[in-house]
C-alpha cells in the first residue's frame, strides 16, 4: 500500500508535470497591426493600452491556449523572426513596405517574401477585415474606375496568397451570410445562414483555389456597393505545406464580442495553428459561380466644401 504522504506527492508531481505540458503547448500567434493605410479604431492603441481586437484576441487566447505577441512594426519581418510564431495573423491596410499612416516601420520587400516562405513552410496565417485592403495590385486608385476591374491573372502576390482584394464598402448594415461548409471547424451548429450588423467589404480577384466558408447574399443588401451577384467573405486555401484563412469580418467593436464571430474566429485560427482538420478542397466555382462579376463603378462624392472662415 502507498503511503499517503508519497501518494500525494506523486499526485503533485503528475499535476506538475501536466501543467508544464500545458504551458509547453501554447500556440504562438503575431497580431500584426500596422495601418500605412486607413486605421481602424477597433486595432488603435490607446496610450499604450492594448486595442479593442487584442483584448478580446487576450481572452481568446487564456481560453485556448494561445500567446499573442502584438506589433505593428513591418520592420521586424524576416525568417528569424517569424519562425518564432505558429501564425501571423493581419489587421492591416495599405503598402506595408512604406512608413504611411500610421508611422510605424515599414515591412521590406525582403520581410514580405519571408511571410510568404515563411507559410509556404508549414506555418498559418490568418487575414480579418482589412487584410484584404492590404497591398493592392499595381498600388491601384483607391477610388478610380480601376479599382473595380478584376485583375486576378496578374494581382500582387499578397492578394493571390490572401485570397482577394477590397474593392470599396457601404453603409454599415444587417447582412446575410450563407455558409457553405458548415463542417468546418467553427461553424459546427451556426447553421445555413448568420446575420450580422458589421462594415461589409465588397472583394474582387479571388483565388480561384478558395475553399469558400460563407458568401454574402449580396443582391438582398442596401448600396450600389453590393449590387452584384453572391461573392465569398470567409475562405481557406492552402499556400504550399502551410495554411491560409480569411474573413472581411472584423470592423466594428461588437463584431469582436459577437458569440458567432468569435466561434467562427476560434475555428479559424485552430486550422490555421495545425491543430483541427477541415476540408479545403477548392470550391469557388460551385460556391459563388458568378465570382467574376465586379460592381459597376461608383464615382466618388465630391468632397464638401470647408466652410470660409469669418474675418474678425
Amino acid at each position: 500500500m502507498i503511503p499517503r504522504t508519497l501518494l500525494l506527492l506523486s499526485l503533485s508531481c503528475l499535476v506538475t508535470v501536466a501543467s508544464d505540458a500545458a504551458e509547453g503547448a501554447k500556440r504562438k500567434i503575431l497580431f500584426f497591426t500596422k495601418s500605412s493605410g486607413f486605421e481602424h479604431e477597433v486595432i488603435s492603441w490607446k496610450k499604450g493600452q492594448p486595442s479593442v481586437a487584442e483584448k478580446q484576441l487576450l481572452e481568446m487566447g487564456a481560453e485556448n491556449q494561445w500567446e499573442f505577441t502584438f506589433s505593428k512594426d513591418g520592420s521586424k519581418f524576416s525568417s528569424e523572426y517569424l519562425n518564432g510564431f505558429d501564425v501571423v495573423m493581419f489587421y492591416t491596410t495599405g503598402d506595408l513596405c512604406s512608413e504611411g499612416t500610421d508611422g510605424q516601420p515599414a515591412m521590406t520587400p525582403a520581410g514580405k517574401q519571408a511571410l510568404f516562405d515563411y507559410v509556404r513552410s508549414g506555418k498559418g496565417f490568418v487575414g480579418t477585415h482589412s487584410a484584404s485592403d492590404t497591398f493592392h495590385t499595381d498600388n491601384e486608385s483607391q477610388k478610380g474606375p480601376e479599382r473595380y476591374v478584376n485583375h486576378y491573372e496578374k494581382a500582387d502576390p499578397y492578394v493571390r496568397f490572401l485570397g482577394a482584394e477590397f474593392i470599396r464598402h457601404g453603409a454599415q448594415q444587417e447582412a446575410k451570410s450563407l455558409v457553405i461548409d458548415p463542417k468546418f471547424p467553427g461553424f459546427e451548429g451556426v447553421g445555413s445562414d448568420f446575420s450580422i450588423h458589421e462594415e461589409w467589404y465588397s472583394l474582387k480577384d479571388f483565388s480561384k483555389d478558395l475553399h469558400v466558408l460563407t458568401v454574402m447574399d449580396a443582391p438582398a443588401m442596401k448600396g450600389l456597393e453590393y449590387a452584384r451577384p453572391a461573392f465569398p467573405n470567409t475562405w481557406a486555401r492552402m499556400e504550399g505545406k502551410g495554411r491560409v484563412w480569411y474573413t472581411s469580418m472584423g470592423h466594428r467593436d461588437d463584431v469582436w464580442t459577437n458569440p458567432i464571430f468569435r466561434k467562427i474566429l476560434k475555428g479559424g485560427i485552430q486550422w490555421a495553428c495545425g491543430d483541427v482538420q477541415g476540408d479545403v478542397t477548392p470550391n469557388l466555382e460551385s460556391a459563388a459561380p458568378e465570382w467574376k462579376t465586379n460592381p459597376a463603378f461608383i464615382e466618388p462624392k465630391a468632397p464638401a466644401p470647408k466652410p470660409e472662415k469669418k474675418a474678425k
